[in-house]
């Protein structure tokens, strides 16, 4: 597989389940903003979406969308237990949760970066959302290691990278203890380390 990424972008998420699995793969840094890939390739021509993160199968076929991949990259290799299996009430909670990411945390930040130049009422609308939503996720850390039980899964993921956004965009969660301690425990992970050695984020 060929992983179509951009440093810190959701993209490490899948990135990181990549290396979690010990999948083979490689990886292709993607400008977002020019839409060009390292060699200068129009990005477009892979992705008609210009967004990360993209794979390319081995069989040639194209995946787009975070939560697509991840659940893809987790049913190659079921014996990691990174997603429960499909028919289970566990799986379909840590899929629950995989769109809340999407939909509540995720696409909140967007009006937070700079290049979005939002204006100032949709930022502070965001950052009111987004400050609900962490509290809540707070709360569930309280109870549990992770955010789907007991153990880490690709949802780990996905939230570890948004919670990074937290400190890019000037977020401030320091409040929020469990949520705090969440990060610099899913950080130590050997396979996260090396993902955000690899991607120049450490």
């Amino acid at each position: 597989m060929k992983l179509y990424y951009t440093p810190g972008a959701c993209s490490l998420s899948p990135h990181i389940i990549l290396r979690e699995t010990g999948l083979d793969f490689s990886m292709v840094k993607v400008d977002l903003i020019n839409k060009k890939t390292e060699s200068g390739a129009d990005f477009r021509a892979i992705n008609p979406k210009g967004k990360v993160p993209t794979i390319l199968l081995d069989n040639g076929q194209i995946l787009t969308e975070a939560t697509a991949i991840l659940k893809y990259i987790a049913d190659q290799k079921p014996d990691s237990n990174l997603l429960a299996p499909t028919g289970t009430m566990e799986h379909y909670h840590q899929i629950e949760w995989l769109s809340f990411i999407s939909s509540e945390l995720h696409q909140n930040f967007a009006p937070l970066f700079p290049i979005m130049a939002a204006p100032q009422a949709a930022i502070d609308i965001a950052i009111k959302k987004l400050k609900l939503h962490f509290a809540y996720i707070d709360s569930i850390l309280a109870k549990q290691p992770y955010i789907a039980g007991d153990h880490f899964t690709v949802v780990d993921s996905y939230l570890f990278v948004i919670i990074l956004w937290a400190r890019t965009t000037k977020l401030d969660i320091s409040e929020l203890v469990y949520v705090n301690a969440y990060r610099d425990k899913i950080k130590q992970r050997p396979h996260v380390h090396d993902a955000l050695i690899a991607e120049g984020l450490i």
